[in-house]
Formats: C-alpha cells, sequence, structure tokens
C-alpha cells in the first residue's frame, strides 16, 4: 500500500511540475467517472486555483463507467450548462481520455482538442515536422481548419495504438481520436486524460480564450455513421459494383466530404460513414451503399 501511494505521489507531482499554471477565475465541473482519477486528478486540480466542481466521485467498484464520464456525457452537459462554469470536462474509468464541453454544455471533442493543441504546439515550436496524426474517424472539418494554420495530417486507421506507431515512427509530436485519447509525445506515447486536461487549460490560457471561442474555429461537418449486419464482410468489400459505387460517391463529394466503408474488427458488421455539408446529403449517399448492400443479398 505504501508503494502504491508513492507511486500516485510521484505521478501527481511530474504533473504539477510539467504543467504548474495559476488557474484562478476558472470555474469547472470534472466528471471522474467513479473511475482511476478519483484517487489523483483531485490532488492535481486542486492546487491550481481554480475551481473545480467533481460529480461522479464515489467508485464503489462497480459503478465505473455508468452512465457516466467520457462515454456518457449527459450529466456533464447539464451540470455544465446549469451551473454557471467555465467549461466542464470528463475522464473515462482507466483516465486515458477525456472529453470537454463548453460554458453551454455543448461537446468539444477529441478533433477540436486536438486542433487547439497543434495551434498551440506549432506557436511554441513544438509541433514536430508540424504534423497531427489522426484516424480515419477524425471529421473533415478539421482538415479544414488545419489547412487554414498550415498545419498538415498523418491519417491511420482506427485506435491509439496506430497513432502512437506513427507518432513514433515519424517523430510527430501529437495525435489522437475523436473519442478523447490524445497522446502528446512530448511527455509520453500514450494517453493521459488529466495530462490531456492540463495541456489545453495551458493552451487557452495562452491564447486568452474561452474553450468556447476556441473550439469555433473548427466548423464541424454533419456526419451520418450506419452499422448492417452481413453475412460476409470480405463479400461485400470485394464487390467490384458496390466498390465503384463508393468512389463515385467519393468524387461526387470532392473536397466537400468523404465517403468511409469499413468492416467491423469485432462483429460481422459494415460501417458506412458519410461527412457532407448538410444532412441530407450523408443521408443519401449513406444509404445508396447500404442499400446497395442489401439488394445485392449480402445483409444477414
Amino acid at each position: 500500500v505504501i508503494e502504491y501511494k508513492e507511486a500516485v505521489r510521484t505521478y501527481q507531482n511530474w504533473l504539477l511540475e510539467r504543467y504548474a499554471m495559476d488557474l484562478k477565475g476558472m470555474k469547472a465541473c470534472v466528471d471522474l467517472c467513479n473511475g482511476s482519477n478519483c484517487y489523483t486528478a483531485k490532488d492535481v486540480l486542486n492546487q491550481l486555483n481554480g475551481s473545480f466542481t467533481y460529480i461522479n466521485d464515489q467508485p464503489d467498484g462497480t459503478n465505473i463507467n455508468n452512465y457516466c464520464g467520457s462515454t456518457h456525457l449527459e450529466m456533464l452537459q447539464e451540470t455544465v450548462k446549469n451551473g454557471d462554469y467555465d467549461l466542464g470536462f470528463a475522464f473515462d474509468g482507466d483516465a486515458d481520455r477525456v472529453l470537454f464541453t463548453d460554458e453551454d454544455g455543448t461537446i468539444v471533442d477529441g478533433d477540436k482538442i486536438m486542433y487547439l493543441l497543434s495551434k498551440y504546439l506549432k506557436d511554441n515550436g513544438l509541433l514536430t515536422n508540424n504534423h497531427l496524426v489522426t484516424t480515419v474517424m477524425s471529421n473533415i472539418g478539421l482538415y479544414k481548419a488545419l489547412e487554414k494554420i498550415e498545419v498538415e495530417s498523418d491519417i491511420t486507421p482506427v485506435g491509439d495504438k496506430n497513432v502512437s506507431d506513427s507518432m513514433v515512427r515519424n517523430h510527430y509530436a501529437v495525435g489522437g481520436e475523436q473519442s478523447g485519447h490524445i497522446i502528446y509525445a512530448g511527455d509520453c506515447y500514450f494517453g493521459d486524460g488529466l495530462k490531456t486536461a492540463l495541456l489545453v487549460f495551458k493552451a487557452l490560457k495562452y491564447y486568452g480564450v474561452s474553450l468556447k471561442e476556441a473550439a469555433a474555429e473548427v466548423q464541424i461537418y454533419p456526419q451520418l455513421l450506419v452499422n448492417l449486419t452481413v453475412k460476409d464482410k470480405k463479400i461485400v468489400l470485394n464487390d467490384t459494383d458496390i466498390c465503384a459505387r463508393i468512389e463515385e460517391i467519393g468524387n461526387q463529394l470532392g473536397n466537400n466530404g468523404r465517403i468511409l466503408v469499413r468492416p467491423s474488427g469485432t462483429e460481422p458488421l459494415i460501417r458506412v460513414m458519410v461527412e457532407a455539408e448538410n444532412d441530407e446529403l450523408c443521408h443519401r449517399y449513406v444509404y445508396d451503399v447500404i442499400d446497395m448492400i442489401k439488394e445485392r443479398g449480402y445483409a444477414a
């Protein structure tokens, strides 16, 4: 037990040494997800002079991730919206991810967090090779925002392991996923939600803006994702007519959208996702592909 407590203190002291700052005047709500950050985050955040309110901070061994945290943001959104907070943020159970809400309770996802951190690191000479690593699930709005600040992107398959591999291989400084799993290589090549939150605070203080103002620089495109249970994923993805239709849709969307069709890694599902300028286009193109798969008898 003594060794465990010493390890926690070492970790907390390391964070405070690297991310010492004065957050006087900031009022934030923190969803600890009844998880591991219940034992670490408070002692760090409470030394930054901000005003922090904690919810879901009573773990009982069974309530971790139970309709709370970064995968269930509804409680945090309502608390922030009704409580005169500057922002809110929520970890997941093992605390490697973090997502935010702005002062209105609107979700600020990993794409917007990655944009803010890329901009901050670039402006401070820390964005090695001028790249951000993302996955195929990042929104096209992120890439359009990155173009404006002249930051390039390396796009990997889904999974923080793939993000980390690209960062190590290419010596990139930052990467992550929409889900809030952000990696900053200036500290380590793995996700840490509390460290990410502190880095976000650093960036907001540097620019002197609210999270709402910072997030507004990324205009997220409408997105529709539909999962279809199929008999055989490989047969669907090797059908030349379906592949041709997917390519045709991609050409029609051009630089103002994209289509992504991929198999689930664990279930008999084909995932069809379209981003476009409006919801109508998303619906039309997604169901073009879904209906085609069904018409060819591939649906289970």
